[in-house]
């Protein structure tokens, strides 16, 4: 379970790569390295703009309201160096342009003694509480779930704390390049000390510049900026699937889609459901973030996530009809990425010290309610099959949904 959470340091395999012998050209550094994520929320998902990556942040989404058409700008900025500060404690300053519209600079500060920074491992909530009940998964667009579905998980045959088994992808682990536990110093941002996130009317576009006190100052020109929101909508079909659509969105290279269902019935419990539009059983993980254009260009091909031209997807009839009459929904369209370093790499077999390098990841994401009539509230909100009634229920984890919703 614990490996299927782990980070994967490109950084780390770059220096095993490069030190292999025969190798043409030595390389060292970089002394410093940072890494800017670059998010464009919208619908539920614009609400919860700032939260963390996880179920308990993912499910909050659903209930803060909000009209369609809700677009919000995300920032995660990390910087790691392999030296401790001139002057403790850590410290940084990403400065920015105008149209960014942060004010001259943000502050990067290393985590407050004792806390987990940022880019902790957790998927689940950490004062997460074993259901009653049974988790049902699903996988695969289609009218008619595959073979094998779903695969069911009984939380009453688990150890009370035991996650369930296989959960979460193993193949597809989140990518994280700095973190503190590969770098000697460390600070990010948000913190804190600031917080705030950039205006939808923001932009990045054009130079940026990172001073602090573990290394070499930062400068790079950035020529993408934010990538358009998803305008993503359900339809029931005559069949029981539901078909979800979106605007295509020239920069991605690849969509993932998922959606969380269910209702608690009494004392036995429920069923959670859990569908995912990749061919295969995988969840979680890499999935639900930012992921380097070549590694989303292979899980298109492996069809564990959608390619660039597709802007449909259909949640089989069996995933709708284990959900009860709604089911929230979240598409993610992965971006591309920027990558810089200094100072340029030399011709012939010259030695490459590398003072830092740079990387600027993107991403588009939207949540929606499926199944489900509140008024015209949130992107994406979809007419029931049937009216709904008037009785209190629970979806997923236990959390209340919306009078009428079951």
């Amino acid at each position: 379970m614990r490996s299927s959470l782990r980070f994967v340091s490109i950084t780390v395999i770059t220096a095993m790569l490069v030190t292999v012998p025969g190798s043409a050209q030595k390389t060292t550094g970089p002394t410093e390295r940072y890494e800017m994520d670059v998010a464009t929320a919208s619908g539920f998902a614009a609400l919860a703009a700032g939260g963390k990556p996880g179920v308990g942040s993912v499910m909050g989404m659903m209930f803060g309201g909000g009209p369609d058409g809700k677009v919000a700008h995300t920032l995660d900025l990390r910087l790691g160096s392999n030296q401790g500060p001139s002057a403790p404690p850590v410290k940084a300053d990403h400065f920015f342009l105008p149209q960014a519209k942060l004010g001259k600079s943000v502050p990067l500060w290393g985590p407050e003694p004792g806390k987990r920074d940022e880019t902790g491992t957790s998927e689940m909530p950490k004062d997460f509480e074993r259901p009653k009940g049974r988790l049902l998964l699903f996988w695969g667009c289609g009218a008619k779930a595959g073979p094998g579905q779903p695969v069911i998980i009984d939380f009453a045959k688990l150890a009370a704390g035991q996650m369930p088994p296989n959960l979460y992808t193993t193949t597809v682990p989140r990518i994280r390049e700095v973190m503190t536990t590969n770098s000697k110093s460390y600070a990010g941002w948000p913190n804190t000390k600031s917080s705030k996130q950039p205006p939808k009317d923001s932009s990045l576009i054009g130079a940026h510049r990172i001073a602090g006190n573990v290394g070499p100052e930062i400068n790079f020109t950035l020529a993408q900026d934010y990538m358009a929101p998803l305008n993503a909508s359900t339809t029931m079909q005559g069949d029981g699937s539901v078909m979800i659509r979106w605007n295509q969105l020239v920069p991605a290279t690849g969509y993932v889609a998922w959606a969380f269902g269910g209702m608690d019935r009494g004392s036995s419990g429920g069923d959670i459901v859990w569908w995912t539009s990749s061919n295969a059983r995988e969840f979680g993980g890499g999935l639900w973030d930012w992921l380097p254009p070549s590694t989303v260009a292979g899980l298109v091909t492996k069809k564990v996530v959608m390619p660039p031209a597709q802007t449909s997807c259909a949640i089989p009839a069996e995933v709708k009809k284990a959900s009860g009459e709604m089911m929230f929904g979240n598409l993610n369209a992965f971006g591309p990425e920027a990558n810089f370093s200094y100072p340029p790499k030399p011709a012939g077999k010259a030695a490459w010290n590398i003072d830092w390098t740079a990387k600027v990841r993107f991403r588009s994401h939207t949540s929606l309610l499926i199944g489900a009539d509140l008024g015209g509230m949130g992107s994406g909100a979809s007419t029931p099959a049937e009216p709904a009634k008037k009785k209190k229920c629970k979806g997923p984890l236990g959390i209340p949904l919306p009078d009428g919703a079951c």
